[in-house]
């Protein structure tokens, strides 16, 4: 059922982008009108049992009603192709709006603790309810129907926004039965649980809305990709032939489907350099059809027929690795003087390595002066963006 409608929404564009909107589209206007339609049952049950967490959980559907609208909006910005002011498309609105859906579950938060410390303060009587509990079970039914919803939205489609509006309707959830939990206790106790019952319901709120506006913030800021994801484009890279390495694999993230990257293939030294450009051209146009990734490769020739260069290039992988397992290398060269050898190599380090550059340099130096005096290093420290 979903998919026809995404595939009318998309007007017959059946590509992920057009698709993706669609998705997109749809549950924001499934949030809108859920989210409405609880805020309305809800704020009559708590009008009728005088719950100010009933209400509260009324206000908080409201907000999610806007932030659906956000959601909404949001998908069809990030849809508009690139231009001359953002060169990368849009799709980054997409983080905003998961944003500005996290504004919403703070600001809920930050009112219904207010409303909760107030009804401590002064404690009023909460009247059972029969239709006021048939509506919160409902309303617990239908918000984890939603977070089943706009999970499975994400899983076509990779939307912050759609994982945030999971995250909010899980707590909605976690809210809706404190409330529900105080309602049934008012009918059997008269000591009034309301207030602190809707402090805890705060709690939830506020804490799934710090978790959301992190993630968010994460992916505005950039993400490294994940491990997964550049073990698989390396090992993709180098599958072709006349390819014998690859490093300084950078991704940048544009948003859902707008992936850009850049990396370095080590191609022989002694192969026509015509011929390895064309097959830098064909693994850049192959990973943009396979993975929609935007790659830009950088050839790097290696000495391969030298067995001088062979062997240091062996002896610096034994150094390195007695230096610290975690170092790696890559553009190793040679140059050869009367009276020295400069082994010149890049040093890769984790972008969280703890010791300072200087200090690394002078301890690989060192290393290697104590096997043979004659070694001068030449070391470019290169700190992982992955």
């Amino acid at each position: 059922m979903t998919e026809r409608l995404a595939k009318r929404l998309a007007r017959g564009d059946d590509s992920k982008t057009a698709l993706r909107t669609a998705y997109g589209q749809i549950g924001g206007i499934v949030g809108i009108l859920l989210n409405a339609l609880l805020a309305v049952a809800k704020l009559f049950a708590g009008v009728v049992s005088g719950s100010v967490s009933i209400s509260a959980d009324a206000v908080n559907n409201l907000s999610d009603a806007a932030s659906s609208c956000v959601t909404l909006i949001g998908f069809r910005i990030a849809k508009k192709p690139a231009d001359k002011d953002h060169p990368y498309g849009h799709g980054r609105i997409e983080y905003i709006a998961a944003l500005a859906v996290s504004f919403f579950i703070l600001l809920m938060g930050f009112e219904l603790l207010k409303s909760s410390v107030e009804r401590i303060r002064t404690p009023q009587p909460v009247t059972f309810s029969m239709a006021a509990l048939v509506i919160l079970i409902l309303s617990m039914a239908a918000k984890l129907w939603l977070a089943w919803f706009n999970h499975s939205l994400d899983k076509k489609t990779g939307s912050a926004a759609a994982k945030a509006v999971v995250v909010d309707s899980l707590s909605d959830t976690a809210a809706t039965g404190v409330a529900l939990a105080a309602l049934i206790l008012s009918r059997f106790t008269s000591i009034p649980v309301d207030g602190w019952f809707g402090l805890v319901v705060a709690v939830v709120i506020l804490r799934a809305g710090v978790g959301t506006f992190k993630d968010t913030v994460d992916l505005l800021l950039g993400q490294p990709p994940s491990p997964e994801f550049v073990a698989e484009i390396e090992r993709e890279i180098c599958s072709y032939d006349g390819i014998l390495g690859v490093h300084d694999l950078i991704v940048h993230d544009y948003g859902p489907g707008r992936t850009f990257a850049s990396a370095h293939a080590e191609v022989p030294a002694n192969v026509d350099v015509m011929h390895s450009h064309d097959t830098v051209d064909l693994i850049e146009r192959d990973l943009l059809q396979k993975y929609g990734l935007h790659i830009s490769i950088h050839m790097d020739p290696i000495v391969t027929d030298d067995a001088r260069v062979d062997a240091l290039r062996a002896l610096c992988t034994e150094v390195l690795e007695k230096v610290d397992p975690v170092l790696r290398f890559h553009d190793f060269r040679v140059a050869e003087g009367p009276t020295h050898t400069n082994l010149i190599f890049d040093v890769v380090v984790p972008a969280d390595y703890k010791i300072p550059d200087r200090d690394l340099v002078h301890r690989i130096s060192d290393a290697f002066s104590k096997i043979d005096e004659r070694y001068f290093c030449v070391i470019t420290v290169d700190r992982g963006f992955n």
